[in-house]
C-alpha cells in the first residue's frame, strides 16, 4: 500500500494518482550566422498536483496515524501548510500489510501554494475532495554586509548566515504525536532508510510501549506513542 505524507501528516486515503511537472530553464538564442543554440542551465522547481479525498466518516480502507479525523482536521492542516511561509517535507512510501517499508520516493522539501475543495452530495456524500497543488522548495543562503569606517577608510565584512535547515546532532529523540520511525530517521539522521536502524536499538522500549497501548506488537516500529525517547544511531 502506499502512503502520502504532508510533512508529519499522512493523508487518511492514498490519492489514485499524482502529476509531477519537472521543468528546465533552458533558453534557445539565435546567433548572427550561427542558428540557435541552447544555453543550458540549472533546473527549473518541480511541480507536484494531486486529488486527495477527507473522508468525514471512517472507512476500512483509510488509515490514521492516531485514530480517526473528520475532513475538518485534515483541511486546517493544509490552511496551516499554506500560510506557516516554512517548507515541508512531501513522500510517498510503499510498505507491505504489516506496515514495513518497501519502498520510498525521494522526499522533496516543497511549499503549499493552492488547495481547491469540492464538495458534491452526488459524488463524495459527505465528505470532501481537495485538488492540490505543490512547488518544490530550494534553501538559499544569505550574506550580510557591514560597513566599518576607520581612519577615514570604509571597508565591508560579509557575514554569512548559517543555513537554518541543518541541525545539530543529538543522541535521543522524545517522540510527539503523529510521528513515525522514517520521518524520526529523516529529520534526525538525514536518511528515512536509517528507520529500521533506530527501530533495532529501540526494539525492547518500542515494544513495551505497544503491549502498554493495547497492542500485540509493534509491527516492527509501525506503531509508535508519544512521550517514548528513543536512542538514536550514530
Amino acid at each position: 500500500m502506499y502512503q502520502f505524507y504532508m510533512g508529519d501528516v499522512l493523508l487518511p486515503v492514498t490519492p489514485s494518482d499524482i502529476s509531477i511537472k519537472i521543468s528546465n530553464q533552458n533558453k534557445t538564442v539565435t546567433l548572427i550566422n550561427e542558428g540557435e543554440i541552447n544555453i543550458l542551465k540549472s533546473a527549473g522547481l518541480s511541480k507536484i498536483s494531486f486529488g486527495a479525498l477527507l473522508p468525514n466518516k471512517q472507512y476500512p480502507f483509510a488509515r490514521y496515524q492516531d485514530g480517526f479525523k473528520n475532513a475538518q482536521y485534515f483541511l486546517s492542516v493544509l490552511e496551516k501548510l499554506k500560510t506557516s511561509r516554512s517548507p515541508f517535507e512531501f513522500n510517498v512510501i510503499r510498505t507491505d500489510d504489516r506496515g514495513i517499508e518497501l519502498m520510498s520516493s525521494n522526499p522533496m522539501n516543497v511549499s503549499l501554494e493552492t488547495y481547491q475543495i469540492d464538495e458534491d452530495a452526488e459524488k463524495y456524500g459527505t465528505d470532501v475532495m481537495v485538488d492540490i497543488e505543490l512547488l518544490q522548495y530550494r534553501t538559499y543562503g544569505t550574506k550580510t554586509l557591514e560597513f566599518k569606517k576607520q581612519d577615514n577608510t570604509t571597508k565591508a565584512t560579509v557575514t554569512e548566515n548559517r543555513d537554518t535547515s541543518t541541525k545539530p546532532k543529538v543522541s535521543t529523540y522524545t517522540v510527539v504525536q503523529g510521528d513515525n520511525l522514517w520521518n524520526i530517521a529523516k529529520k534526525q539522521l538525514g536518511d528515512g532508510s536509517r528507520s529500521s536502524e533506530i527501530y533495532n536499538l529501540n526494539k525492547d522500549i518500542i515494544e513495551q510501549t505497544a503491549k502498554k497501548y493495547g497492542r500485540a506488537s509493534s509491527s516492527n516500529g509501525w506503531w509508535i506513542y508519544p512521550d517514548t525517547v528513543l536512542q538514536l544511531p550514530t
